[in-house]
């Protein structure tokens, strides 16, 4: 099954999807997108793009568990995404993967202009990266 997994972002939105065995998670694109209509019609576009038969959203609780104004955001846009694409929509826990993803990128050395467009694709290889090990534990 090919997985998409999505960062959300305010300005920038991560795109990342899986190989159909579901081994690996690949950066796919970053959207750059304020409006929320827009940004789920590119969202639902990628999916279709990507053959994405599976969508993971970063849900981005507060480090003491609890769901906050950005999470509820995240899961409206999420049901939104279902709605127009049909597809079915799990959320993911977000906690510490953009941290993660910078602490990827200070390793490559990745830094400036580079590193502000690939950030947020990175971070969304490592949400998808966390729910495939998710998925394979509970096989």
């Amino acid at each position: 099954m090919i997985i998409m997994s999505v960062d959300l972002g305010k300005a920038r939105t991560g795109i990342a999807v899986s190989d159909s065995s579901e081994s690996f998670a690949f950066p796919k694109e970053v959207i750059n997108e304020y409006n929320s209509e827009r940004l789920i019609q590119k969202i639902c576009d990628s999916a279709k793009k990507h053959s994405a038969e599976l969508i993971v959203v970063g849900f981005p609780k507060n480090m003491d568990g609890s769901i906050g104004s950005r999470a509820e955001e995240c899961s409206d846009i999420a049901d939104k995404i279902k709605e127009q694409s049909g597809i079915q929509v799990v959320l993911w826990d977000e906690r510490c993967t953009t941290v993660s993803a910078h602490t990827a990128l200070n390793f490559t050395d990745t830094r400036g202009k580079k590193r502000k467009k690939v950030i947020d694709a990175v971070a969304a290889v490592i949400i998808l990266e966390d729910y495939l090990k998710f998925r394979k534990n509970i096989k």
